[in-house]
């Protein structure tokens, strides 16, 4: 009888294994061998889950990308009772990855991001992943309290979407600590909000 394979299971060992080879090496340093090693398959188990380099690293960045999503959820993001404006604030802190528990994640998520601006399949991935953060940030923006005029949500929440970028590449290059950051981060939540 063949031997069943978790199909699901391995593509999700391999973007593990994308993952840690991004966040040691950046992006350029993925290599096929070195991720069939590191997750400890065969390159042969590699290429029969996903047909080119490219799917490979589209698949890890969602993988990633719902990694990130899952906890915005467990911060609040997804309407659990609690007040709109800590919602928020914990939304924001979370997508910002200024924790340094979040490092990794935060080297590999700016290594996809300079990927994508010559790859449209990863571009493609991350205008998803942004739209969804864009729609939270607006339901509680709204929420709160802090949309001025028509359009003024949306326009507050693609402002606290790049900044939460922002910061996340000032903390990883060193022009912020992450208690810098949370303080810019808070300032401009108490600015958006009134108070």
């Amino acid at each position: 009888m063949p031997k069943q394979v978790d199909h699901e299971g391995r593509r999700v060992l391999v973007a593990e294994a994308v993952l840690a080879l991004a966040d040691e090496r950046g992006l350029e340093g993925v290599t096929l061998r070195d991720v069939a090693a590191r997750a400890e398959v065969s390159m042969g188990a590699v290429q029969r889950c996903f047909r080119t380099k490219e799917e490979m690293l589209v698949f890890a960045l969602a993988h990633i990308g719902e990694r990130i999503t899952a906890r915005a959820r467990t911060a609040g993001a997804d309407g659990t009772p609690g007040p709109p404006r800590a919602a928020l604030g914990r939304l924001a802190a979370e997508v910002s990855l200024l924790g340094e528990e979040r490092r990794a994640e935060a080297r590999i998520w700016l290594a996809f991001l300079a990927q994508a601006v010559v790859s449209e399949p990863l571009a493609r991935t991350l205008r998803a992943d942004y739209a969804a953060l864009e729609d939270a940030f607006t339901r509680l923006v709204a929420e709160a309290g802090g949309d001025e005029g028509p359009g003024g949500a949306r326009r507050a929440a693609r402002t606290l979407l790049a900044l939460t970028d922002g910061l996340t590449a000032h903390v990883l290059v060193g022009h912020l600590t992450p208690d810098g950051a949370q303080e810019v981060l808070d300032g401009h939540l108490a600015g958006l909000l009134g108070g």
